[in-house]
């Protein structure tokens, strides 16, 4: 009898799951992604479920560039409930022209950067790097559509690794549009 219910209950489980739900193109969270860092290792964002991520598109040859040090201010005082994951991009005004190991001796001479960095990307165009992709496109993120205009754009992701907001380069990191979301 026991046996019969198991199979009847597994095939009406069965009944409610489309292909669709089992194979989406989708990806809901942004924990589902594994990038390079600029040290060859990898940046796992599952590791980062039950705190906020904020990615942002770095270069070291940019009128923003000092914002190298108001994240890193950031990554320090909220660490306990923040990640911050810096990814190098070139696609501005060639303001990143550097290599990972040219790029990751940059940040931390100049700035003391301790809070991740990807492996140089592009975050739009035809190479556009796979994670961009969800971050810039409501279809695969479900929130939101966003065009990155310049260096320093940030996305601010929740715990659960679900788009929050979009902030332009000229946001400060430390400013109050990012800190109403870390109280």
């Amino acid at each position: 009898m026991i046996k019969i219910f198991f199979v009847a209950s597994a095939f009406v489980l069965a009944s409610f799951i489309t292909p669709h739900s089992l194979y989406s193109p989708t990806v809901s969270s942004i924990h589902q992604f594994k990038v390079e860092a600029l040290d060859g290792s990898i940046i796992d964002f599952s590791q980062f479920k039950g705190k906020k991520i904020l990615v942002v598109n770095t270069a070291s040859k940019c009128g923003y560039t000092p914002q190298y040090e108001f994240l890193q201010k950031l990554y320090s005082n909220y660490g306990d409930k923040l990640v911050i994951v810096g990814f190098p991009a070139n696609n501005f005004g060639q303001q990143e022209p550097g290599n990972n190991i040219e790029i990751k001796e940059f940040c931390t001479k100049n700035y003391g950067v301790t809070f991740p960095m990807a492996a140089k990307v592009s975050v739009k165009g035809d190479d556009i790097a796979p994670i961009y992709k969800w971050l810039t496109s409501k279809e695969l993120n479900g929130v939101m559509d966003a065009e990155i205009k310049w260096n320093f754009t940030k996305f601010l992701l929740d715990e659960n690794g679900v788009l929050l907001a979009k902030f332009d380069s000229k946001v400060n990191p430390l400013g109050p549009e990012i800190a109403a979301y870390l109280k």
